[in-house]
């Protein structure tokens, strides 16, 4: 049986490297994360000349001495250092055309791992309209690696290479074909020989870029955990460091300029740029959309254009799908006999798949819109426009869209995460996230303002109630600042993450691509994260379901008369539902954390609501709407109105207004979500963060709630 090859994708950010993966592997593509890490994994197959191929595409790099983590992971692949991805047997390398030296110095330095290389020039449109020329044979012949020219979008070019890989059997390059003189040559060595070959058990081919990185980066000497070693290395390293000096050479600079020198030579009398620099039709446009004031005010509008989909396009999408889960539990409970199963399946199963799937309409329409603002270039000046705010409050460009997105649904925002590259910010992203006011808490916020917050007036045209909606939202605002402010004071990277971006020029996406990756998050988001949340709403369920009660005898005959047996029968159904409720697993834990939760002004019922509401926040109401049935059965009388004639046993109001101010507070900060939870465990690959976000959000919570409550009732 022939052995499948396997192609590692590698270029720097930006490079059209996503778009020709998407090219050779169509829908044969399968996205994870690597073990332990949020870093994105994808793994594709194709079908070539009868050839099988597996294509990994790599986290984007701009050279192999990597600062970040993703970077990390591609080095230690190339390097066959990483114990969960194979040794590649190719690399393609994408090097964007306009932009070619840069690109070329990554090119230098995967050739010198001894894995055969094909150069992808991408971009050549681009580098053609700035008026470069380039000789792609030329390069190819001072390389000594095939070099082809290539628009990603255009299918014919793609086939090409499909063509060249079919057709011809790569060899590995010559290293250090760059020449990096004897003095570097000599410190190399001793690397080499007092560290590598005795310490480690590298392949030999990785030997000298790995030399390199100790010569001329401190980074990756700290990365050695055991500090007797690492302070064994540094002695060898500063060894080799001072033949350097003695020769007069930089020890962080030599290597970079023997490579460009080579690269110069290399592309000598390939690259030909025509005519004096003129502004491009990027050039043009970034006038306006990275323009100090123009620049946040266009990103507003079309952050607005977003969550306007989001919010509102998808509701119909969504209510179609809610409605579909609805008819598809009545018909199971119609034709199924009654029993355990019945309700297993209609309100554990079927209840907890529509929990799931009724997100996904969100989740295209974001997926949509981030894929075309990446594919057109304006993701990059988005982050460029907002970075100098986002890093004074501890995080990072790329983080506006995903906390945005969290007005409408944590979920899609945390899967949007993804885009932001470095670790750290991303961790804290994710973390603060679920502070953003997101649709689910409002049917919670109305019901507790209209009920319990006066409607007085203020200059005419704002109310008390509007602005305490206005201020719940700001309080999750103000609250995902302070946090991510904290958090940044702990979650620290080996290094601080400058904002480094190339702005790529403006180009149309290429739809296939963009639909491929809707696609993709969609699926990864329905049987990644609905599987987790699947588990839980069945657990859910058997604590609300269980332990079975009677149903009292005296509700089924007190009072029956012919003119109101079907009035008394329905009345009775959902009395008996409310005790069974009161009666579960679930129930019974309301009662037993009342203790806990009443100084915060919560009794037993609103216990089984935070319980309840744990599968969804929405959940809140209607649990409330059920037990306060057995107290008041007047189908009439709105939940509203059933709240604010509750009385306790001395008869005093059970709700006041700081008993609701206490409860919204307390659902703008808890953890209240599940489908959050399994998501947060999805994006980081371990249960980890999900239990710090509970705890830490959940703590607050109950601290804010505590002092809004006390304060309030103490001193109004």
């Amino acid at each position: 049986m022939q052995r499948e090859t396997t192609i590692a994708l590698v270029g720097n950010p930006n490079t059209g490297k996503s778009t020709l993966f998407n090219a050779l592997t169509g829908l044969k593509q399968k996205i994870a994360n690597y073990p332990g890490v949020t870093v994105e994994k994808k793994v594709g197959y194709a079908t070539i000349g009868g050839k099988q191929f597996r294509i990994v595409d790599l986290p984007g790099t701009y050279s192999l001495n990597p600062k970040q983590i993703d970077e990390r992971i591609t080095y230690q692949v190339l390097a066959g250092k990483y114990e969960h991805e194979p040794e590649p047997d190719l690399v393609i390398v994408m090097a964007d055309a306009s932009n070619l030296d840069r690109n070329l110095y990554l090119v230098s330095q995967i050739m010198d791992l001894g894995i055969p290389v094909i150069v992808v020039l991408s971009m050549v449109d681009v580098a053609e309209e700035r008026g470069i020329e380039i000789n792609a044979d030329k390069i190819s012949k001072g390389f000594g690696v095939p070099v082809l020219p290539m628009v990603t979008k255009n299918e014919k070019e793609v086939q090409k290479l499909r063509d060249y890989l079919s057709s011809h059997t790569l060899n590995a390059s010559k290293p250090l074909q760059w020449n990096p003189g004897e003095s570097l040559r000599k410190a190399i060595n001793i690397i080499i020989e007092e560290w590598i070959k005795p310490h480690t058990g590298l392949p030999e081919r990785t030997w000298t870029v790995e030399a390199l990185r100790f010569i001329g980066d401190d980074q990756a000497i700290n990365l050695i955990p055991e500090i007797e070693k690492q302070h064994q290395l540094r002695q060898i390293v500063q060894k080799a460091r001072k033949i350097l000096d003695d020769a007069g050479k930089n020890y962080a600079a030599e290597e970079v300029l023997k490579r460009y020198d080579y690269i110069e030579k290399c592309t000598a009398g390939s690259v030909v740029k025509s005519g004096e620099d003129k502004a491009t039709l990027s050039d043009k446009i970034d006038e306006y959309v990275t323009h100090k004031v123009f620049g946040p005010v266009i990103f507003g509008l079309v952050l607005l254009l977003m969550f306007q989909s989001i919010f509102s396009w998808a509701e119909p999408f969504m209510d179609l799908i809610d409605l579909l889960f609805i008819e598809m539990g009545s018909w199971v409970a119609a034709n199924l006999p009654p029993g355990i199963l019945n309700d297993l399946l209609v309100e554990g199963v079927i209840a907890g798949l529509g929990g799931v799937v009724i997100f996904l309409p969100q989740i295209t329409f974001l997926f949509f819109f981030i894929s075309v603002l990446e594919g057109t270039g304006y993701m990059a000046r988005a982050a460029f426009v907002m970075d100098g705010f986002m890093t004074r409050i501890g995080l990072h460009g790329r983080s506006v869209v995903p906390l945005m997105s969290g007005f409408a649904c944590a979920i899609p925002g945390i899967m949007a995460a993804r885009t932001i590259e470095n670790w750290s910010d991303r961790i804290i992203t994710i973390m603060v996230l679920p502070f953003m006011a997101c649709s689910a808490r409002l049917p919670v916020y109305a019901l507790m303002i209209a009920a319990f917050i006066p409607s007085t007036t203020f200059l005419g045209i704002f109310t008390l109630q509007g602005i305490t909606f206005f201020g719940l939202y700001i309080f999750g605002i103000v609250m995902a600042i302070l946090a991510a402010f904290v958090m940044k004071q702990f979650i620290k990277t080996d290094q601080p993450s400058p904002f480094i971006m190339e702005l790529p020029s403006y180009k149309m996406p290429k739809w296939s691509g963009v639909f491929q990756n809707v696609f993709d998050r969609g699926k990864v988001f329905v049987t990644e994260a609905g599987k987790i949340i699947l588990g839980i709403s069945i657990v859910l369920w058997f604590l609300a379901s269980f332990p079975k009660t009677d149903q009292p005898e005296t509700l089924a005959t007190d009072n029956i008369t012919t003119e109101n047996v079907e009035t008394r029968s329905s009345e009775d159904e959902q009395v008996a539902a409310s005790l069974k409720l009161q009666q579960s697993y679930a129930g019974q834990f309301g009662q037993f954390i009342e203790p806990v939760i009443e100084p915060l002004g919560f009794d037993w019922k609103i216990g089984i609501g935070l319980i309840t509401s744990f599968a969804a926040r929405e959940v809140m109401v209607g649990t409330l709407n059920t037990i306060y049935s057995v107290q008041d059965q007047d189908d009439a009388v709105s939940l509203q109105k059933k709240l604010q004639r509750d009385v306790d046993s001395n008869g005093e109001p059970i709700y006041s207004v700081w008993t609701a101010l206490s409860l919204m507070v307390f659902f703008a900060l808890a953890m209240q979500c599940m489908s959050t939870i399994a998501i947060v465990k999805r994006e980081t690959n371990s249960w980890k963060w999900p239990a710090v976000m509970f705890i830490y959000m959940t703590s607050l919570a109950y601290i804010c709630s505590f002092l809004v409550y006390q304060v309030g009732t103490n001193f109004s």
